[in-house]
């Protein structure tokens, strides 16, 4: 197959191929390296390939013989390096597969490589020093988002229809809405963090993918959820397979719109004006739409604090087991400024301060569960402004504290990390472009705990009356080589 085929299809539509036997496993890796030349050296999506293990025969798994990349970051693959964006990790080797792991296994994905991350996962930007910044495939001088930036500019570039993905703010969403993609994070609990891990940052973090279609993050995340014995968390079993929902009518739905984000951020003109097609795209499809305000349980900064003191806590012991492990000195020279900067806020953070922070995540979560019993969904943009520059994030990011970097880090993405913390599922939706510059918008939704079938339904009505997986970036695997987009 050739790669100006392969990227014409989706996961689920290339597991069809292998499924009737007009397409070998072996033919949809080649033309996924094949891709991965042509197109990385551009965007530095994938930081390392490796040959693949044979795998379920055709036709024995959902997904048999579809190419699929791992984040470096929260899947665990026996003999392969996970080494977290950062120095300090480098050459770290995973003993063995995560239960996450297993799941991609079963499912028939054929894992040939891993994706960036920025150090630890812990910026909305994907430019870490360990092998350097990732471009955004619409504007390789422009952000292409984090934590999971190499996964969406992977896929956004056409190296794969869909890869693994994690969030604990955003980091799902974020890429998904820099680089034109779907992304749904799912409820807290609905895959399992196993077995070395009960959970990441007190269940902020969450496992799931990117991809350009619907389709695609339903079956994967049919094929990964589920809890695992001794997982901390539950969510509520789905009546029916994800993959099911997509096509189904979602009904008339109540939809809150909070066209402000918390803590009074500005959304980019572009953006606002977006979320207004959005919203009368919405009631295009007999949808209830209006504008709300929605509580957040507590002030802004308060929020902020919280959990700047919580994720800086566990980043803290994070690392400090990384340093044991690999017998490396927790400085300059393994952690970039404002790792190290978190990490000694993290040090600083007492028993009660940790204790107070958790607690916030009741009020919140109590909060938007008021909301919900009121609405089926919030609509917000993703993110106020479009792909900002690469180097704003880090712009004298060495002269803040542990807070400071949080605060830049939640200013930049207002509308998402409310959803880690109360542990609900949302998702990022493709839905518009700015005819300025071509850069592509996502529009943000979130539902009731456990309730992603309704995501899922929606997004499949969207999808359905404004396509957008034909919509390409300039670099995309799919052009022909020496044309002038490549």
């Amino acid at each position: 197959m050739k790669v100006e085929e392969y990227v014409t299809f989706d996961a689920v539509g290339l597991a069809q191929l292998v499924a009737r036997g007009e397409v070998s496993a072996a033919e949809l890796e080649a033309a996924a390296r094949e891709a991965t030349r042509a197109v990385n050296p551009l965007v530095n999506a994938v930081v390392e390939t490796w040959p693949t293990d044979d795998g379920p025969a055709p036709g024995s798994a959902p997904l048999a013989g579809v190419p699929f990349l791992i984040k470096d970051l929260g899947v665990s693959m026996a003999g392969r390096r996970s080494e977290l964006g950062s120095r300090l990790a480098a050459g770290n080797v995973a003993p063995a597969d995560s239960f996450l792991m297993r799941r991609l296994r079963r499912a028939g994905l054929m894992t040939f490589g891993r994706t960036a991350t920025p150090e630890m996962a812990y910026s909305t930007t994907t430019e870490p020093v360990l092998y350097g910044a990732t471009r955004n495939p619409w504007d390789l001088e422009r952000s292409a988002g984090g934590s999971s930036g190499g996964a969406g500019a992977a896929v956004a570039a056409g190296i794969v229809p869909l890869a693994h993905a994690t969030d604990a703010a955003g980091s799902i969403r974020i890429p998904a809405a820099y680089n034109g993609l779907f992304g749904l994070k799912p409820t807290r609990g609905r895959v399992s963090m196993g077995p070395d891990l009960d959970e990441i940052f007190n269940g902020l973090a969450v496992q799931g993918s990117v991809s350009r279609t619907v389709r695609d993050s339903a079956a994967l995340l049919d094929a990964i959820r589920g809890p695992e014995p001794g997982d901390p968390y539950f969510a509520p079993e789905p009546p029916r397979p994800y993959a099911q929902e997509v096509a189904r009518d979602p009904g008339t739905l109540r939809i809150g719109v909070l066209a402000e984000a918390w803590g009074g951020r500005r959304t980019a003109r572009p953006v606002a004006e977006a979320l207004a097609r959005t919203v009368r795209l919405l009631e295009s499809l007999g949808h209830r739409v209006e504008e709300t305000t929605v509580g957040l349980g507590a002030e802004w900064e308060e929020f902020v604090l919280a959990n700047a003191r919580q994720w800086s806590a566990n980043l803290a012991a994070s690392l400090d087991a990384l340093a044991a492990a690999t017998g490396r000195p927790i400085d300059s020279s393994t952690l970039e400024p404002p790792t190290l900067a978190s990490y000694h806020y993290g040090q600083r953070v007492s028993g009660p301060e940790f204790v107070t922070a958790l607690g916030l995540r009741n009020r919140v979560a109590r909060s938007l569960a008021r909301y919900f019993d009121a609405y089926d969904l919030l609509l917000t943009p993703t993110l106020p402004e479009l792909p900002v520059p690469l180097g704003t994030h880090g712009a004298g990011a060495e002269r803040l504290d542990g807070l400071g970097w949080l605060r830049r880090l939640f200013d930049m993405s207002p509308f998402t990390a409310a959803f880690n913390v109360s542990g609900t599922p949302a998702m990022s939706v493709p839905v518009a472009v700015d005819a300025g510059t071509g850069l592509p918008i996502g529009m943000q939704f979130a539902a009731g705990y456990g309730l992603e079938g309704r995501l899922f339904r929606l997004a499949g009505q969207l999808e359905r009356a404004q396509p957008w997986s034909g919509r390409t970036p300039p670099v995309w695997a799919g052009h022909t080589p020496g044309s002038p987009h490549m």
